[in-house]
């Protein structure tokens, strides 16, 4: 758990009226890190699916709320083109569209966690599958399926995984879409938790692939 602490709450309210909470983890040196705005909202819905007392429902609930908020932040930093429409009174309004096809890519079975908030965000999106399971004596990962769209070298892809802990399990997953003709630059990594270790990992591995995570941790434990 990470000691870094915070007051917390809207600007219009003075210091001392906001509460302090334990937030993220600063990650210096780390450009293709976002961190989702640490607010009163995540904060809370970090501390229920924390909270050992929490049961299996309202884990689900919350915990499902945090990723449609990494999703929304992932749809943000996908390329969009002008796009002009007629409103339904005759006026034109100056808008956007979103640039290409995406994908969802969920590293199994913790990721497919993920895919129900993708689907709430992004209507009718594909969705591939990669099986990496970690031996937990080596910590090292080994690949067993992957299952991804034929066309996925033509889409922006959002890799899906819960936890970036040592990172081996995302480098490995990033190798598959490479293999695949997928850019590094056109995945982005949403994650609920991450530590420091397996950010600076996965991004000396791969600098061009943008993590989207809610929360990173002051560390791993003995066991990774």
């Amino acid at each position: 758990m990470s000691d870094t602490k915070s007051s917390v709450g809207p600007d219009y309210q003075h210091e001392s009226q906001k509460p302090t909470a334990t937030v993220s983890t600063p990650v210096e040196g780390v450009g293709s890190l976002i961190v989702l705005p640490q607010t009163p909202q995540l904060i809370a819905l970090l501390s229920i699916i924390r909270n050992k007392d929490t049961n299996r429902g309202d884990f689900i609930f919350y915990a499902n709320r945090i990723i449609r908020l990494l999703v929304e932040e992932g749809l943000n930093h996908l390329p969009t083109v002008e796009h002009t429409v007629t409103t339904p009174v005759g006026r034109t309004y100056d808008g956007l569209a979103f640039q290409g096809k995406i994908c969802g890519v969920s590293i199994m079975r913790a990721g497919e966690a993920m895919e129900q908030g993708l689907r709430e965000c992004c209507r009718s999106v594909r969705i591939g599958k990669i099986l990496i399971q970690r031996d937990e004596e080596t910590a090292q990962p080994k690949l067993f399926y992957d299952k991804l769209p034929d066309d996925i070298a033509n889409r922006w892809v959002l890799l899906l995984d819960p936890m970036l802990a040592t990172g081996g399990s995302a480098i490995m997953a990033v190798d598959v879409l490479k293999s695949r003709g997928v850019p590094e630059e056109r995945i982005l990594f949403l994650n609920v938790l991450a530590s420091p270790q397996g950010v600076r990992n996965f991004a000396s591995k791969y600098p061009k692939v943008r993590i989207v995570t809610a929360f990173v941790d002051e560390g791993l434990n003995e066991k990774k």
